[in-house]
């Protein structure tokens, strides 16, 4: 099981913050997302029963992706200020579990994500929890994607066999959609004047990006010129869609297996005066 371990803690941390609920051990730290994180981690384990775990992470805001369009995610707010000493303090507690935060700079969860899915789905089963719909152009043999629903144990868990019909394109045709369409939670416009209806109908009927311009001279005039007059904002579209399956990170999985010493873990919950989740853990 491969956690995406941003969606998870600002996820957990937003859930609890709009009732007002943040958390603070008696010295004053805020421990909100460190617990609603610790919530929906050890339901997944529970329900999923996984024989590996690895939990990977962005590693600030600066990436490739930034460099070649600054704009990207630029609508994005900085994290809430009680957030933010919960970036490191979630990563000592998945230590405690002894599994590995993995990481690269320059780089997104979702590429360790997508690098380590593909090691290791040859031969495993992986599983990516997430709450996070780019990460579905992963899935594909031997790798299936779970996206977190509202609520704790609510999932919508996506594989290859029955992808198309459920999404009406194959897992890696998404990126071309994406290319198309753009994606404003990421702040990138893909061509201008063509949304997801346009863009889901074009990847249908000619398969890819690269299929639509070799015809572009075939779609109707409107289309034509939407594209040739964007088609530089197409290609960088795409290539910030894409998550990157290529990184120079690896993990042993026989420093990944799913054991952790309960002792460990109770203390540093203790620590935390997360006393609620202790009888989570057996």
């Amino acid at each position: 099981m491969l956690v995406d371990g941003m969606a998870l803690l600002f996820r957990g941390f937003f859930a609890t913050a709009f009732r007002g609920n943040f958390m603070k051990t008696s010295k004053g730290l805020p421990t909100n997302g460190v617990y609603q994180f610790m919530r929906y981690f050890l339901d997944a384990a529970e329900k999923f029963s996984p024989s590996h775990v690895i939990c990977c992470w962005d590693m600030g805001s600066k990436t490739f992706r930034t460099e070649l369009y600054k704009e990207y995610k630029a609508n994005r707010s900085e994290p809430p200020e009680e957030l933010i000493p919960q970036f490191e303090l979630i990563k000592n507690v998945v230590d405690a579990f002894d599994i590995p935060n993995i990481g690269l700079e320059n780089y997104e969860a979702d590429d360790c994500i997508g690098t380590l899915a593909r090691q290791n789905s040859s031969d495993n089963d992986v599983l990516i929890l997430t709450g996070d719909q780019d990460i579905l152009q992963l899935v594909d043999d031997g790798i299936r994607v779970a996206i977190m629903r509202k609520g704790i144990g609510n999932y919508e868990i996506f594989e290859k066999e029955t992808f198309a019909g459920r999404k009406g394109l194959q897992p890696e045709q998404i990126v071309d959609l994406k290319g198309l369409m753009g994606d404003s939670s990421d702040n990138y416009p893909g061509v201008k004047g063509i949304g997801e209806k346009t863009a889901l109908k074009l990847i249908q009927e000619h398969g890819s990006i690269d299929q639509i311009l070799e015809n572009l001279d075939k779609l109707p005039n409107g289309v034509q010129t939407k594209i040739r007059d964007d088609r530089d904002m197409l290609e960088l579209s795409r290539q910030l869609a894409e998550i990157k399956c290529d990184l120079s990170v690896s993990c042993s999985l026989d420093n990944a297996v799913w054991q952790y010493d309960k002792k460990i873990v109770e203390s540093k919950f203790q620590e935390l005066e997360l006393n609620n989740l202790v009888k989570l853990v057996n």
